[in-house]
């Protein structure tokens, strides 16, 4: 079973960049693995993704600000957001797959949609910008 922790949400003003980090309990080289945030009474959302060749797809929204990475030495994911906005107010949870093996064309394409693909989830954490 993957167990995913999540760190380095908090309370920033606009315009600041912050890191996220999602640390697995397993070996990340395999897995697909994304982060996804959600806004109390709406869908959660895919932010962005990662393969397990290193390629990247990421929402129009968080296009050209958010860049995600994966060090399989450290088992660690990351979200580097820049230029942050109020309407990047969200919880962010970091998500892994172990069984579709998605490319990251394939998680481009569905990523309004992603969340059904991954069995793993992170608690999340809280990132609030004013």
């Amino acid at each position: 079973h993957v167990q995913l922790v999540e760190s380095g949400g908090g309370s920033v003003q606009a315009g600041v960049s912050l890191r996220l980090s999602c640390t697995s309990s397993v070996n990340t080289q395999r897995l697909s693995m994304a982060w996804f945030r959600q806004v109390p009474g709406k869908k959660r959302e895919g932010v962005s993704a990662i393969d397990s060749e290193g390629e990247t797809a990421y929402a129009d929204s968080v296009k050209d600000r958010f860049t995600i990475s994966k060090d399989n030495a450290k088992n660690t994911l990351y979200l580097q957001m820049t230029t942050l906005k109020p309407e990047d107010t969200a919880t962010y949870y970091c998500a892994a797959d172990d069984t579709y093996d998605l490319t990251h064309e394939y998680m481009s394409a569905v990523m309004s949609d992603m969340e059904r693909y991954f069995a793993h989830w992170g608690h999340g954490t809280q990132v609030t910008v004013s």
